[in-house]
């Protein structure tokens, strides 16, 4: 700010020891911080108020330019249709496809219970084959806690 360097620092403190005195330079010091904390409050509060003053600058012109350009566009379309058709506006609901109208209202409403009966049948857990219960798990090695195979009987 002031480009004070260390050698100016040091003259400044010896001639204020001179000037002032080892005793009451805690009190100097102290006053010398309030006087500086004021003008940094009173220099940050015309900064935020500058800055205050610039951004509604800029919002006037932003709103005014929105402004300009709404009535340019309600000159353009006062009907708000456009100006070879002439047709009237589109409503929300002339947008939707046939696709997105419930199926109610289109007569392709499903058989409520099928529909059930179907989801429950795609929800419902498969059961897992038994080990040894079809030939083609026996073919695999069993399980280190699984019960051994019962021997064949002697005469079979």
């Amino acid at each position: 700010m002031f480009d004070i360097g260390a050698s100016e620092l040091l003259v400044i403190v010896v001639v204020a020891i001179l000037v002032i005195g080892p005793k009451d330079m805690p009190a100097a010091m102290r006053a010398a911080g309030r006087w500086i904390g004021k003008m940094r409050r009173m220099s940050n509060h015309f900064r935020a108020g500058v800055d205050e003053m610039v951004r509604q600058a800029e919002m006037e012109d932003m709103e005014k330019k929105w402004a300009d350009r709404n009535a340019e566009i309600m000159a353009k379309y006062p009907k708000g249709s456009d100006e070879e058709g002439g047709a009237a506006p589109v409503t929300p609901e002339q947008l939707l496809g046939e696709d997105m109208e419930p199926l109610a209202a289109s007569g392709k409403a499903p058989d409520a219970d099928a529909a059930a009966e179907a989801a429950i049948a795609r929800a419902a857990p498969q059961k897992a084959p038994e080990h040894g219960g079809s030939p083609a798990v026996e073919d695999e090695p069993g399980l280190p806690l699984d019960t051994p195979p019962a021997p064949p009987k002697k005469g079979e």
